[in-house]
């Protein structure tokens, strides 16, 4: 067992047993500054979390999942949220009010528009008061407003893949705002742990389908963001599609450059951005991002091209939609907020083949 010493923070996990749930505890295992004793489960209340997880058989010894409602009251230093969306904004009001972090995977707190939020989710807020003191927790944008909130809003994972490729063409006005287009794929574990039909084996099996549109609720998250990079409206269009593999998401996102935009002005501009991110890795010319090439990392890979016959820019990119896109990009706010290296419990490489 890790050594408690004063840097060491105490680990809750609301929503512990979904596939987010497992990469906030394989990550937080091998943290130094992280010990996880608390794991929320309806499911497998009382049960220890091999139960629900065989690969962790013998690990966190002595931690059982427990039912919400109890545990919400236990000791602990910060609070990962890995709860459905419209519940964590009823959890995160408490732990806030007694001083405990929060870092937030669902898409209560992402929204700067209360009356947005509630069209996209169909839902009144339970939370409206709270819910501008959180920061979107996308580090390569927000990572000064991260250090200094409790509570950080994860991005969705979608969203994550888009802005990332998007953001420095926006933010340097290289391209139109008008008439952008993002087309992801993305697997099954997108869809979560739980048994639904349009996720089942023999239904994706050898087959690629669209779905979300036109609507797709992380459309709205993409917005904003990306208008805040160009200073102005932006409204994409995105197409998400789904693809017989279990984790990953490649976004293919093409914009029309302005007059006289050239290959090395679009070059600059992702190194400006990206060039001392951590987790950002731009590829050099003769190689295009793979979702294979991020498996159980948290990078995200970035190439671009500038199409001169359609005046297109076009920007790919690839991240593991469980990590980066959920999990990774939750540890890496905990760090900036408790004082942690960005890095610490995120090196892992990717997994090949």
């Amino acid at each position: 067992m890790k050594r408690m010493d004063r840097r060491m923070k105490r680990i809750a996990i609301f929503g512990a047993t979904g596939y987010t749930g497992f990469e906030l505890i394989r990550m937080l295992l091998s943290h130094p500054g992280a010990r996880i004793e608390v794991l929320t489960s309806e499911q497998y209340s009382a049960q220890p979390l091999e139960q629900a997880f065989p690969p962790f058989k013998g690990k966190l010894q002595g931690v059982s999942f427990g039912k919400m409602e109890r545990l919400l009251s236990a000791e602990f230093d910060v609070a990962f949220l890995a709860l459905p969306h419209t519940v964590s904004s009823s959890v995160a009001g408490p732990l806030l009010s007694r001083g405990v972090p929060v870092i937030d995977l669902s898409a209560d707190f992402r929204f700067r528009s209360i009356p947005l939020y509630e069209s996209v989710y169909g839902v009144a807020h339970k939370s409206p008061a709270i819910a501008g003191k959180a920061v979107y927790g996308l580090p390569e944008i927000h990572r000064a407003g991260i250090r200094k909130t409790r509570l950080a809003a994860v991005p969705g994972c979608f969203p994550t893949s888009v802005i990332l490729g998007l953001y420095p063409l926006l933010a340097e006005g290289l391209v139109d705002r008008k008439g952008i287009v993002a087309d992801c794929k993305t697997g099954v574990s997108g869809g979560g742990r739980g048994p639904a039909l349009g996720f089942h084996y023999p239904e994706v099996e050898g087959g690629v389908r669209p779905y979300g549109l036109p609507k797709h609720r992380h459309n709205p998250e993409m917005d904003q963001e990306l208008s805040l990079a160009a200073g102005g409206n932006v409204a994409i269009t995105f197409v998400p599609h789904l693809i017989p593999m279990v984790r990953g998401i490649l976004a293919t996102c093409y914009a029309t450059a302005k007059a006289k935009v050239t290959a090395k002005d679009v070059e600059t501009a992702y190194r400006k951005r990206y060039g001392n991110e951590p987790f950002v890795r731009l590829l050099p010319p003769g190689l295009l991002p793979s979702t294979k090439d991020v498996l159980g990392s948290n990078y995200c890979d970035i190439a671009w091209r500038l199409d001169e016959k359609s005046r297109r820019v076009v920007a790919v990119s690839a991240i593991d939609n469980l990590v980066k896109g959920a999990a990774g990009a939750a540890v890496q706010c905990f760090n900036l907020m408790s004082g942690f290296p960005e890095e610490e419990g995120l090196r892992a490489m990717p997994l090949f083949p």
